[in-house]
């Protein structure tokens, strides 16, 4: 049997009592959900004690009803200090609006007070002749009670005539008044009798919808967010049920602002089986429930807890407001050891760039701020004298013209120049670096342990001339095109991917930049572009067209984690999602730097150089055109009298070993094609019993009396 009246206990067997009877509804229970206690909201007791970081939304009253008898603000001298800071600098601002702003005050209160004459005179008008009145007399006419109308016309009589006598006192005080006023007062006087006046007119005169001075500050208005929103917001995105057992949003944390003041976060803790990757997903809906954008919510892992999270809700959309102009316009030298100014984050903090010892990866959709970001690196290492740059841009764009003025090694777009062949220029510049770098780490490992402690590049080692290993910043832009050239990007895919894995730690810095991160190039080369992608380790990530492009730019896994740089909006210039850099995921607002700006700096960086003596290669006038080979001439030069076929890699290894200086990284791939391009043919040669690929040395001077003849 079950008892008449139960008591309701949260040890009690319910469902034993409910074996063999219709459901029994908890009366307490019931009537708790339809009136909540004070404090409580959808049956989830919210903690009582705010967080360290921030101050509640909503501070809780105190038990005895009352509030602070002195202001939060001014009850400590700092608190004093920064209101009253915080009071003269609006004031000043509202001051200065308003005296700028004077002229157009003055006419414009002149004209409504012309206005206004007009419509106090009016005024004046109907009061004397009492129309108020106008109504009962005609209600005794029509009730046909002559009494009652004689007497109002009497009163109506004797009230016009009181008034007449009081307005043409008034206007004979102004009359007689106005000019004597006028010539016998002084100049204050005047001013004290009549900017009142004139401003009193110009109110009766003007709408009431527009008025005469326009407010210096605007209020921001944003949507108040409190733990009832938050709840009704998840329980409508379907991430829990304020009624069913275990499925209730929890909270870790009390509702509070936080430290930048720019908006609320709270910890959230979802129903057991649901997930961080749910929270991600329901991100819309989570908004539409706050009744804000989707810009203005955040929603960040917490390590302790896959079901746990941060939520931050920004009172505005943090990622449409400017991060401001780059600190470097400062045109002071910088170091490469320390980290970058890159920008701010969706909270207003600083966002710094460490690049030493990293490959950083950019990509983006067209005008979407790409290439600004890419040189804002680039312009922080130009101001370091003891960073040689190599600046490479395979879309030719102006962008990257002006570092001619400090690059070592600079080619820009894919066309025939006065310098040679750009793509030329940088498998030759490839090549150099790769043999530094090779070099670099046999000379390491030879200095004393003193100098080098760790066999490492160090600050020390690389700012001291004498030891000619100072840092290296690569920067590629629209990468993607050195990878689609035809044979040449053989050569140049296998130095770029030796040169991402292994450089770094010699010194060499990366920064890649590109619009296309995938479906380039084909067989080999379009496996090397995915290994050259995949070898960064820092990675922006503004607007992208999708999601799964976004994740090819972020690095696999960023879109399960909840970072999805296609969901940025198209107005947000040079923001994005910057990965790898830290333990923290930010949005980053990049600092701006226009043309001019770039302009400014590296004349200022190439001061710095040709103080420190560090200015090399193309900036310092040294012709680095690539020396011109004839190499079919090479290619039979390696043939010995007796041998009338060679193959390719033979022919290869016989030009580095001879020719070291010119075809160091030949490879017999790229040997073939270009005697192949003469007209030489490909032809199986056999050596040591095996029968591979090469050429005739018939074939090779037939090709060489053709040009002569041509």
């Amino acid at each position: 049997m079950v008892p008449q009246n139960p008591t309701p206990d949260e040890n009690f067997d319910w469902k034993a009592a409910e074996s063999d009877v219709a459901d029994v509804v908890d009366l307490d229970a019931a009537r708790t959900r339809r009136n909540p206690a004070p404090g409580t909201h959808f049956d989830v007791t919210l903690d009582e004690s705010p967080t360290p970081g921030g101050m509640p939304v909503d501070p809780p009253a105190a038990a005895s009803g009352r509030v602070p008898i002195v202001p939060v603000g001014w009850s400590t001298w700092p608190n004093i200090k920064h209101s009253i800071r915080q009071t003269c600098a609006v004031t000043t601002y509202r001051i200065g609006f308003h005296a700028l702003r004077t002229p157009k005050y003055a006419i414009l209160a002149t004209f409504w007070a012309v206005v206004g004459i007009f419509r106090l005179a009016g005024q004046q008008i109907t009061w004397w002749w009492v129309t108020e009145q106008y109504r009962l007399r005609q209600a005794a006419a029509d009730a046909n009670d002559p009494a009652m109308w004689l007497k109002l016309h009497r009163e109506v009589k004797g009230t016009r005539l009181w008034r007449f006598l009081v307005l043409s006192a008034e206007v004979l005080v102004i009359a007689i008044g106005g000019p004597v006023l006028w010539v016998t007062a002084p100049w204050w006087v005047l001013a004290v009798a009549l900017v009142p006046a004139v401003a009193g007119l110009a109110h009766i005169g003007r709408p009431t919808d527009r008025p005469i001075i326009t407010p210096a500050t605007v209020a921001g208005r944003f949507r108040r967010v409190n733990p009832d929103i938050i709840l009704r917001a998840y329980y409508a995105a379907g991430l829990g049920h304020p009624e069913k057992p275990h499925q209730q949003i929890g909270f870790g944390s009390t509702m509070a602002r936080d430290a930048s003041g720019t908006g609320s976060q709270v910890s959230i803790d979802l129903p057991y089986g649901k997930t961080f990757d749910d929270a991600v997903k329901a991100r819309g809906a989570i908004a539409s429930g706050l009744d804000v954008a989707v810009s203005q919510v955040f929603i960040t892992r917490d390590p302790s807890s896959h079901r746990r999270h941060t939520l931050w809700v920004a009172d505005r959309d943090p990622l449409s407001q400017s991060a401001g102009r780059t600190p470097l316009l400062r045109g002071k030298a910088t170091d490469i050891w320390q980290p970058a100014p890159f920008g701010l984050d969706e909270r207003g903090n600083k966002v710094e760039l460490p690049l030493m010892w990293t490959s950083n990866l950019i990509g983006a959709q067209p005008r979407q701020g790409k290439t600004f970001s890419a040189r804002l690196l680039a312009l922080y290492a130009a101001l370091d004298p003891y960073v040689k740059l190599t600046v490479l841009d395979g879309g030719g764009k102006p962008d990257w013209r002006k570092f001619a003025m400090v690059a070592d090694k600079c080619a820009f777009g894919l066309a025939m120049t006065r310098d040679g062949d750009p793509a030329e220029l940088m498998v030759e510049a490839l090549r150099e670096i790769k043999a530094d770098v090779q070099d670099r780490y046999e000379r390491l490992s030879k200095l004393p342990v003193d100098v080098c402690p760790e066999g490492k590049l160090t600050r020390e080692i690389s700012r001291n001339l004498k030891y000619r290993m100072p840092v290296r910043m690569i920067v590629l832009d629209e990468f993607q095109e050195y990878f689609d050239l035809g044979e040449i990007s053989k050569e140049i895919a296998s130095l770029l991917v030796y040169l991402v894995k292994v450089a770094p730690a010699a010194g060499v810095i990366f920064v890649d930049a590109t619009q296309r991160p995938s479906g380039i190039g084909n067989g080999q080369v379009a496996q090397q572009f995915i290994s050259f992608r995949d070898n960064h380790q820092v990675r922006l990530s503004l607007r992208t067209g999708s999601w799964q492009v976004s994740d090819l730019v972020l690095g696999s896994g960023a879109y399960s984690e909840g970072f999805d740089s296609s969901t940025l909006l198209p107005s947000y210039k040079g923001v994005g999602i910057l990965r790898g850099a830290s333990d923290a995921t930010p949005t980053v607002r990049t600092y701006f730097a226009d043309g001019d700006d770039a302009e400014k700096i590296l004349i200022e960086a190439r001061k710095l150089r040709e103080a420190a003596g560090t200015l090399s290669g193309m900036a310092a006038g040294e012709d680095v055109a690539r020396i011109a080979r004839d190499v079919l001439a090479d290619v039979r030069s390696v043939f010995e009298q007796t041998e009338r076929g060679l193959q390719w890699e033979d022919i290869a290894a016989r030009l580095t070993d001879r020719m070291h200086e010119f075809y160091a990284d030949i490879t017999a791939e790229s040997i073939s094609a270009q005697i192949r391009s003469f007209g030489v043919r490909s032809v199986d040669v056999k050596r040591n019993g095996k029968a591979l690929k090469g050429a005739k040395a018939d074939d090779i001077d037939a090709a060489i009396s053709r040009r002569k003849a041509a």
